[in-house]
């Protein structure tokens, strides 16, 4: 075990001077499409790491999806989150998965956090490998004490939330499948709020047609303690995703909705739901698997 920046020091130079893409983040230049020179490296990583076994159950349902997608539905993805690298193994494993899952991969446009830009030069260029959409979590705010950096950072969060949404339309009308993780954060054990489900998925789900859950096992890039992604750890495991039957979204929403009890937020009861398919698709993993590390 050993931290990503230290196993794989000497390619970080490489991938660093291979981005294309500015670590600050305006309206300007939201979307980030992946960065092909930089797949490679990560790709090696992820075949460095993951153990026989590793795979993708059920991975009809997203080529099902894309398949929607290309008939100009726009399809979403909802995937549970433990790792940076959930989607570089995902990614991977599904290019390996026929020819058919390599072009559902390259449709995926995830949306992601403004912090794997601004973080890390090395987070950075990992995360240009893929194509993502960048956003301002609201919750970055919740750190900020001083009135007038609050009121700037706000104003900041709008501009660049705006401009993702706009990039967010016109992907998934372009063919893309949009990857959003619902708890916004990965999981940390002991600290049950990392595995809630944000509200703002109740939105995400209203404006799309089709939809499909991913729940995972597995994981080779951990937290590290200090919080310092550049520092999080690399182990092997057996890293397998199930993808479950695509579903109407709207018909999801509606369901949800009409089970909630009169008094309940609808949008968190929705969200709710959501949690619990994906705490489903987990716990079955974790029978294929064995158990072991989430």
């Amino acid at each position: 075990m050993g931290s990503i920046s230290e196993k794989y020091r000497s390619i970080l130079p490489e991938m660093i001077r291979n981005c294309t893409q500015s670590q600050t983040i305006t309206g300007h230049n939201v979307f980030q499409p992946g960065n092909m020179k930089n797949r490679p490296h990560v790709d090696k990583v992820v075949e460095d790491h993951l153990l026989p076994g590793s795979g993708i159950i059920d991975v009809q349902h997203l080529e099902e999806l894309h398949r929607l997608s290309r008939d100009g539905k726009s399809c979403l993805i909802l995937m549970e989150h433990y790792s940076n690298f959930d989607i570089p193994a995902f990614i991977y494993l599904l290019g390996k998965s026929g020819p058919r899952g390599k072009d559902a991969a390259e449709a995926i446009v995830s949306m992601a956090g403004l912090k794997l830009n601004v973080e890390n030069p090395a987070v950075h260029a990992f995360s240009e490998a893929y194509s993502r959409i960048v956003i301002y979590p609201s919750r970055y705010h919740d750190s900020i004490t001083d009135p007038e950096k609050l009121k700037e950072e706000r104003k900041k969060s709008n501009v660049i939330n705006r401009a993702a949404l706009h990039e967010m339309i016109r992907c998934k009308h372009s063919g893309n499948i949009i990857l959003v993780f619902p708890s916004g954060t990965r999981y940390r054990p002991g600290k049950p709020d990392t595995k809630r489900g944000l509200k703002e998925i109740d939105s995400y789900i209203k404006v799309f047609d089709y939809m499909v859950f991913i729940g995972s096992g597995g994981n080779i890039l951990r937290i590290h303690p200090s919080g310092e992604m550049a520092e999080d750890l690399l182990v092997q495991d057996r890293v397998v995703f199930k993808v479950s039957p695509v579903m109407d979204c709207q018909e999801f929403r509606d369901r949800a909705r009409a089970e909630a009890p009169a008094d309940a937020d609808h949008k968190l009861f929705t969200v709710q739901r959501v949690m619990e398919e994906l705490d489903k698709l987990h716990i079955e993993v974790r029978k294929i698997r064995g158990g072991g590390e989430d």
